[in-house]
């Protein structure tokens, strides 16, 4: 499936920057290339920039990975837990309170790349396991409909947002 074919019935309109910072790309494709990107841009960054923030009251450039790895750990219980046709609607999370419980300034570029690299790896096998029926399957997240498939191009644009961002203000 291409993310210009998932209806914006099946996310938050909160979700649609992050669709929108994909194209339009197949799921399975994108989240497979995506994690080629993101390590190889992780792979090229200067040990000394972890600690910058591009203005004071900004996560940190360590900061900003780990919640983007936090933040596909989220999205991969979401999708879990729709998949399986759990109809218990879930909360949203407070992205602000995971960041000083992180010690992403005791972290190396070295195992931020194994993290993620072990959650995206995690991420694909886990989509490659879902049917059509059960990428179609629609749960309740922070109070919107959300779907199977559309947490999955919710994984990569949340990525693809956030990358945009460190290159146009961190680097």
């Amino acid at each position: 499936m291409k993310s210009s074919e998932l209806p914006s019935s099946e996310y938050s309109p909160f979700y649609h920057k992050y669709i929108l910072a994909l194209g339009d790309v197949s799921l399975m494709d994108e989240l497979q290339k995506g994690k080629e990107r993101f390590l190889s841009f992780l792979e090229k960054l200067p040990e000394d920039k972890l600690g910058h923030a591009y203005v004071e009251g900004k996560w940190t450039l360590a900061e900003l990975v780990v919640h983007i790895i936090d933040a596909e750990r989220v999205f991969q219980y979401r999708a879990l837990r729709f998949a399986r046709n759990d109809k218990t609607p879930l909360p949203g999370f407070e992205q602000d309170d995971y960041v000083p419980q992180s010690n992403a300034s005791k972290r190396t570029i070295k195992d931020l790349m194994e993290e993620y690299k072990a959650v995206r790896d995690s991420t694909i096998l886990l989509f490659q396991s879902f049917d059509e029926e059960a990428l179609k399957r629609v749960g309740v997240s922070s109070g919107s409909p959300l779907s199977t498939r559309a947490t999955g191009f919710i994984i990569s644009g949340h990525q693809a947002h956030h990358l945009k961002i460190i290159t146009e203000r961190y680097l």
